[in-house]
């Protein structure tokens, strides 16, 4: 089965750091994108970063730039991608998904598996 499992959310104060994980499995994720997103309550999901199939690519959106990056260790014990948080702040708040996509791309369309979302809370 392909599972995308996303964890490391919390409750922490602004100015906090967070990392968040994406244990990945069922597929070759090597030949896959991988992608960080967020939603807010009452707000659409947006993407936040991703990382290309061979990890030669990153985007970061203009939100979280400067404070948030992505990594990723593929081998075979341990597909993982992380999205380390730094200087939280009230407005990153939301539950955060990481997803698979066959091409290397920020746009949400073309990620086809999806994890489950981890909440991040930060408080002001």
């Amino acid at each position: 089965d392909v599972q995308l499992q996303a964890s490391g959310g919390g409750l922490v104060q602004a100015g906090e750091s967070l990392r968040l994980s994406c244990i990945v499995s069922g597929f070759s994720f090597a030949n896959y994108a991988i992608g960080w997103f967020r939603q807010a309550p009452g707000k659409e999901r947006e993407g936040v970063s991703s990382i290309s199939s061979n990890d030669d690519s990153t985007w970061i959106a203009d939100s979280v730039k400067g404070r948030f990056s992505i990594s990723s260790t593929r081998d075979n014990a341990k597909n993982t991608v992380y999205l380390q948080m730094s200087s939280l702040k009230s407005e990153d708040t939301a539950l955060y998904f990481c997803a698979a996509s066959d091409i290397p791309t920020k746009q949400q369309q073309h990620y086809t598996y999806w994890g489950q979302g981890t909440q991040v809370t930060v408080s002001s």
